[in-house]
């Protein structure tokens, strides 16, 4: 599915839920009949920002290649380690402390490459929202240990884009193959073909489809 579900800091205040999201849940029901059935099913739950870049990506890092359950017991041992997750405090931690959290070798060095370029003023986020998705996709696969998935990842759940279409994501992928093909396995041309009728709001219908597979929404 979309990353890996991890336990937030304390201090990590969720933003609002997109403006535009009750004018996408409208659109897609009309437009498609798994969405009618899936969106009222799920209430008032809802895509969300937690408003930090920095830690949007680190989360990102952590979820990735490994289950939810996992993801959870890593980013809540590195909080307790580092104290709060930003450049600084993920810096001051030695290597050996990054594997203590579980971390692999290969994610210690992506997100200490991740908090340096941050640390150094190498990346602006507030540039991004103003900038167009592949603009930021391209800007982001830069950083090490980011993948084009990872940078739509942070579109969706950090910038609240609406239309991204994350093709590479298994949940979406296991998702469509359930809802629109009775469990046979999907292309690439048939999850665009489906994920046609959800635009311009792809986010939104992705959203759903991973509600489908797991009730309990994904945070980053």
């Amino acid at each position: 599915m979309a990353g890996q579900q991890a336990a937030a800091p304390q201090d990590d205040a969720v933003t609002a839920s997109p403006p535009y999201w009750d004018q996408a849940c409208g659109a897609l029901m009309r437009a498609d009949r798994v969405m009618r059935r899936l969106i009222p099913v799920h209430g008032q739950a809802r895509l969300h920002s937690r408003g930090d870049a920095f830690q949007t990506l680190a989360r990102s890092i952590v979820g990735q290649q490994i289950s939810v359950t996992a993801a959870q017991s890593v980013w809540q041992r590195l909080c307790a380690g580092c104290g709060s997750i930003e450049p600084a405090t993920l810096l001051a931690q030695s290597p050996e402390s990054l594997r203590a959290a579980g971390l692999s070798q290969r994610k210690v060095e992506y997100l200490r490459d991740l908090a340096g370029r941050f640390d150094q003023g190498l990346v602006h986020p507030p540039q991004w929202h103003a900038m167009a998705d592949e603009e930021i996709i391209a800007e982001l696969v830069a950083i090490r240990g980011i993948g084009r998935w990872t940078a739509e990842m942070f579109l969706m759940f950090h910038l609240l884009r609406p239309d991204v279409l994350p093709l590479d994501d298994l949940g979406l992928r296991r998702g469509i193959s359930q809802c629109y093909f009775s469990g046979e396995a999907v292309s690439r041309s048939e999850l665009r073909e489906v994920a046609s009728a959800w635009e311009p709001w792809r986010s939104v219908g992705t959203w759903y489809i991973w509600r489908s597979l797991d009730p309990v929404p994904v945070e980053y």
